[in-house]
């Protein structure tokens, strides 16, 4: 069985999740709307550009997460999943998992967007497995902190290749949708890498190296 990995945020999604939650906790006066709004366009811009530093972006986007019970933080994600998500699930993107199911491939999400807004995105997608960063649960409350690595930049390799080393899975024959260039360090190690509606930067990259460009859009 080959893995068809694939990137979540402005990839699967024609939208980012990480983002996005960020948007509803504003819209839900849950977080103080300008403070919260401004830092939360600062870290996307960044993102973007490749200058993000990872640990302070947690840090910001974690701390909400403290301040609810796990039950209120259920009731909100499935608000924000109705509000938010649903609608920004792309139809192609959702076909080519199911084409992945159909040959028999294990499909898997990997992001850097953490698991908590994460995980029900990827039961939406059907995958059969994520791979996200994790933020640190004490007492069966979200603590802000991080988990081992951040899966982002290098980090997803390293992430990934944890998860192989717990299954029985290798990056033979594999693939790897991603729209980012902050995910060259894994598109360079599958066997087929596919640029999902690209950023301009890897987009230059895709066609230099001839790698197959599409649109889940």
């Amino acid at each position: 069985m080959a893995l068809a990995l694939f990137d979540l945020d402005n990839t699967l999604l024609a939208d980012d999740s990480d983002f996005l939650w960020g948007c509803f906790l504003v819209d839900k006066g849950l977080v103080d709307k300008s403070a919260y709004d401004d830092a939360n366009k600062h870290f996307y811009a960044q993102y973007k550009q490749g200058t993000l530093n990872i640990f302070e972006f947690l840090t910001f986007t974690l701390k909400p997460l403290t301040q609810f019970s796990m039950e209120v933080l259920a009731q909100l994600h499935d608000e924000f999943m109705n509000k938010y998500i649903i609608s920004a699930m792309t139809q192609k993107g959702i076909a080519q998992i199911q084409h992945h199911h159909d040959q028999g491939d294990v499909t898997v999400i990997i992001t850097a967007t953490n698991s908590f807004v994460t995980g029900p995105i990827a039961k939406a997608f059907k995958v059969d497995d994520l791979i996200a960063t994790e933020p640190e649960i004490v007492d069966n409350r979200y603590t802000g902190q991080v988990v081992g690595t951040p899966c982002f930049q290098g980090g997803k390799l390293t992430r990934l290749n944890q998860w192989l080393e717990s299954t029985s899975h290798d990056l033979d024959g594999s693939t790897f949708y991603s729209d980012s260039h902050n995910d060259l360090p894994l598109l360079e190690q599958v066997s087929t890498p596919i640029a999902v509606d690209p950023d301009e930067e890897l987009k230059a990259i895709a066609l230099e190296r001839n790698w197959e460009i599409r649109s889940f859009r």
